[in-house]
């Protein structure tokens, strides 16, 4: 396209560049604070003085604290799929471990270098705080969501993947799988949403444990522990999938 194409998408204004680099000021803020006193204590009186500017000249940016916690996970969330999917970026080429064991090794890295943010997505939910439904922080989670799905069965069919061996399902738990959104684990037979919920409780359990201190007495060790599980996790969760070649009808 050339700079004359109507297709071509409108430059930002002067007074939207603006208003872009003072929310982005903000937000940085935001995480400042959050690093050096966690996420219960964020306050938006806090956050502004930090800049110099009035409280009031900040709900110009975001009316309510809600609004920038909402904005602080969603930022959270697509700083860590940006992390993942650099892990995946940087180790196409090496051969050896599955590209998963790549990708949660970056999870639990980002966990421990931010665990203020981490302690914001996944720690004691923020008092009267609610995420607004199909929101920035739902859709930021998908994203994220999207690369451990595609790592853990990414080149299986859907027919493999409906005849995974797990225990039976509930008929009550595979009619609420089933309603489940179509943008999200709704695009995955009940039998693979149930597989990757016990993986992602292993995995993310494992850097939980770890991020709030639970694991110290493993010393420096616990990264070679994390590996052998998730190598582990990853074996399993193979066998469990019926080759191509099997009957999964």
């Amino acid at each position: 396209m050339t700079a004359t194409d109507p297709l071509a998408p409108a430059r930002p204004t002067l007074r939207e560049r603006r208003r872009a680099a003072a929310t982005q000021e903000i937000l940085e803020a935001a995480e400042a604070q959050l690093s050096e006193h966690g996420p219960a204590a964020l306050s938006l009186r806090a956050v502004a003085r930090s800049l110099g500017m009035t409280v009031q000249a900040l709900y110009h940016y975001f009316p309510s604290r809600d609004d920038l916690v909402t904005a602080l996970i969603a930022k959270a969330y697509d700083d860590l799929a940006a992390a993942l999917q650099t892990s995946l970026d940087t180790t196409a080429d090496e051969p050896g471990a599955p590209p998963l064991v790549a990708v949660a090794g970056a999870y639990r890295q980002w966990a421990i270098d931010h665990p203020e943010r981490f302690q914001l997505l996944y720690g004691t939910p923020l008092r009267y705080y609610a995420a607004p439904p199909e929101g920035p922080t739902t859709q930021a989670v998908r994203r994220m969501g999207a690369i451990f799905e595609r790592e853990l069965f990414g080149g299986f069919t859907t027919e493999q993947l409906a005849a995974a061996d797990v225990p039976e399902l509930s008929p009550a738990l595979r009619e609420d799988l089933e309603r489940l959104p179509a943008d999200g684990l709704g695009s995955l037979p009940p039998p693979a949403v149930a597989l990757l919920m016990s993986a992602w409780g292993q995995l993310h359990g494992l850097v939980v444990l770890e991020v709030f201190g639970h694991t110290s007495f493993i010393g420096d060790h616990q990264a070679e522990i994390f590996r052998l599980a998730m190598r582990n996790l990853i074996e399993d969760l193979r066998r469990r999938i019926p080759s191509p070649a099997a009957d999964v009808r």
